[in-house]
């Protein structure tokens, strides 16, 4: 088969296009011809060694696929040869077969395209674990969403509204802003002019947000913290402008609220059945036309160093697919 492989840390330009041996499904294994592949912006860090994942050498980037069942091993009966399957595996996707857990598969209804699919379980995966195991969200609260136009800032947009939530979405710039309120968001930041703190607490009515969803960090995470009401949630997604912020404890104390760690790729190792469920739920809502991910462009295998360098640029809007 044809795979993607990383062999030495470094930028998008050193990966290698290459053959290598099928794999074989072994005790509890399945394998799944790949018919595409999701890239997210920690692969741009993985391949950089600069991940908290540092796989062994030589590795596939990509931690999320589409596919159809091509093999199962001994002890799997939930899946079978031929089932539309999409699934998460860290990193090593980007190939044109993957043998993986059975507990990571979930069945893919007819009515959802591979390339849709492919870009679904990390970023609506996160945010729904963020919304619904973490933060509990409730329909009429407020969420402030940051980075609002990148990969899990489009889901978090899209899945707040569909909970019922009023989306204050916020971004660097009007263009990308536009593209989030054709997600749903009520209202809009620019946080690149206006001054994120004031600006939420003006849009609340001096209240503040019962919700912030945080995948940027820096120097914007303390600003929305200081705007979550009495008792809001802050949820730490990640670290997209690069620096881990250092947050004044005494905040936290004054308001009331809860600061909350999302680590999804550790929530569906510990509870596979809790990520299933959240999956089936978004399919669904894919399904009854409730959500639309957003593909920004499909890449050729070859192509996969380039499609890197645009979500490292930051000029993507939605996911980025590759098909092996």
């Amino acid at each position: 088969m044809k795979a993607c492989l990383c062999k030495s840390f470094g930028p998008p330009s050193n990966l290698l296009i290459e053959e290598m041996p099928d794999p074989v499904a072994g005790a509890g294994e399945v394998v799944v011809s790949v018919q595409a592949c999701a890239l997210n912006f920690f692969d741009t860090l993985i391949i950089q060694g600069r991940y908290q994942y540092k796989p062994d050498m030589p590795f596939s980037p990509s931690a999320e696929f589409a596919g159809v069942v091509e093999a199962t091993g001994e002890g799997v009966g939930k899946v079978s040869v031929g089932d539309r399957v999409m699934g998460y595996m860290r990193w090593g996707a980007a190939r044109e077969m993957v043998s993986v857990r059975e507990a990571d598969l979930v069945h893919l209804p007819d009515a959802v395209s591979f390339e849709v699919a492919a870009g679904m379980a990390v970023t609506y995966g996160t945010t729904l674990h963020a919304f619904r195991d973490r933060a509990k969200l409730k329909a009429g609260e407020t969420v402030a969403v940051l980075g609002a136009s990148g990969g899990v800032g489009q889901a978090a947009v899209e899945i707040a509204t569909v909970m019922g939530a009023k989306v204050i979405a916020c971004a660097s710039s009007e263009e990308k802003l536009g593209f989030a309120r054709e997600l749903g968001a009520e209202l809009t930041i620019d946080y690149s002019t206006q001054p994120l703190k004031e600006t939420l607490k003006e849009l609340t009515g001096g209240d503040g947000v019962n919700v912030v969803y945080d995948p940027v960090g820096g120097d914007l995470s303390e600003q929305a913290l200081r705007a979550t009401a009495w008792e809001g949630r802050f949820l730490v997604i990640g670290f997209a402008a690069g620096d881990i912020p250092k947050i004044p404890l005494n905040i936290v104390m004054l308001k009331g609220c809860d600061v909350q760690g999302v680590f999804w790729g550790a929530s569906v190792d510990r509870d596979p059945d809790a990520h299933r469920s959240n999956m089936e739920q978004v399919l669904k809502w894919v399904g009854e036309g409730k959500l639309k991910p957003h593909v920004h462009a499909v890449y050729p295998m070859e192509e996969i160093s380039a499609a890197l360098e645009e979500i490292a640029a930051r000029r993507v809007r939605g996911k980025v697919i590759v098909k092996p």
